[in-house]
Parts: C-alpha cells; sequence; structure tokens
C-alpha cells in the first residue's frame, strides 16, 4: 500500500492518499508547484515497520526522526524503539524502518533511521554517517572524521559534494578520491 501526504497551499488541511489513481490532476499540479518551490525547505521521507500509520511524509527540512515518528502517529505496542536514533536530522528521501521488538536487523539491507550506511557500491551518506562511518573512506582518519561530523552540526547538511571543502583539513585532492565514495544527500 502506498501512501501520500498533501497539503493545501495554506499548509491548513492535510491529506493522505492511498491510490495514486485517487489524486485529481489539479491537486498533482499543486504538489508539483510545492515541491519546485520549496524543495530547499521540506524533505519526503518513507516511514516502514512498527508506526501507527506507515508511510510516505513531506516534512521540515529542519524536523527530527522523533518528530516524524509523531507524525506516523508514534510507535506501535511491539515496537523496538531503542534500535531508533530519534534525534538524527531529517534528509530527503530518507527511509526510516523501526523493527519489531526482537527482530533481527540486517545490516545494509535499508538506510536505517541512524546509519549513515547507503545500498549503494560502498557509498556513505555523508549527512548522517558515524564517525566510526566516516573513518571507513580512504584518508579520513578520527581528527578529520570529528572535523566534518562538526562542521554538519554547526553548519547544517551539506548540499553538494563540494560543500566539504569548507571543513578545516579536507583539500582538492582529499575531496577527489572521496568523490566516489560519499553520497548527497
Amino acid at each position: 500500500m502506498i501512501y501520500f501526504l498533501l497539503r493545501d497551499a495554506d499548509e491548513t488541511n492535510v491529506t493522505i492518499v492511498e491510490d495514486v489513481a485517487n489524486v485529481s490532476s489539479p491537486i498533482a499540479n499543486q504538489e508539483d508547484e510545492l515541491a519546485n518551490t520549496e524543495s530547499q525547505e521540506t524533505v519526503v521521507i518513507d516511514i516502514k515497520g512498527s508506526v501507527m500509520n506507515p508511510g510516505v511524509y513531506e516534512l521540515d527540512y529542519d524536523k527530527r526522526v522523533h518528530d516524524a515518528i509523531q507524525v506516523a502517529g508514534g510507535f506501535t505496542d511491539n515496537a523496538e524503539q531503542s534500535q531508533i536514533n530519534l534525534a538524527q536530522r531529517l534528509q530527503d528521501e530518507m527511509v526510516i524502518y523501526v523493527p519489531k521488538k526482537g527482530e533481527e536487523l540486517i545490516s545494509g539491507a535499508m538506510d536505517r533511521a541512524g546509519s549513515g550506511v547507503n545500498d549503494g557500491p560502498n557509498k556513505i551518506r555523508i549527512n548522517s554517517a558515524t564517525l566510526d562511518e566516516i573513518t571507513t573512506l580512504n584518508g579520513i582518519g578520527p581528527k578529520k572524521a570529528q572535523a566534518i561530523i562538526d562542521y554538519r552540526e554547526e553548519h547544517g547538511l551539506f548540499q553538494s559534494i563540494e560543500d566539504l571543502l569548507e571543513v578545516p583539513g579536507i583539500g582538492e585532492k582529499t575531496l577527489e578520491n572521496l568523490k566516489e565514495y560519499i553520497q548527497i544527500p
């Protein structure tokens, strides 16, 4: 089942649509207009697993996983909340999977909330990666990895790979070596 979250222009009404066929063209056109004008202000995320209302949601870019879980109706009674980083910032195209109690998570199966590892060929999502994940990159030790995290926390998410040049200790040569191993968003 696929859910879509649609807001009207003044953001007073929110509609969850279960089927794309139920969306009329004026609403679809309105959604396209909103996507073009608000692309920097919102993120679209997919919440799966043990939440009351799994689905695709559009939220403000500065929200956290905790906010997304609340929008999805909160955890179910059998949710394993301890495996979710509720403080993580949301990013566009993020998948948040809330496992059931006792469920064994398969590492790398999905970009989990709190994980910077992506399904791609050894790519790290630099906007959500942990210190340990960043240090797996060639030429990045603990000091540079911490500088990346510090910069990200102080200045917000990286919008392009070239933004890494603003991080102390990252130069053109280092960036060139990293490009094929990192992903934004």
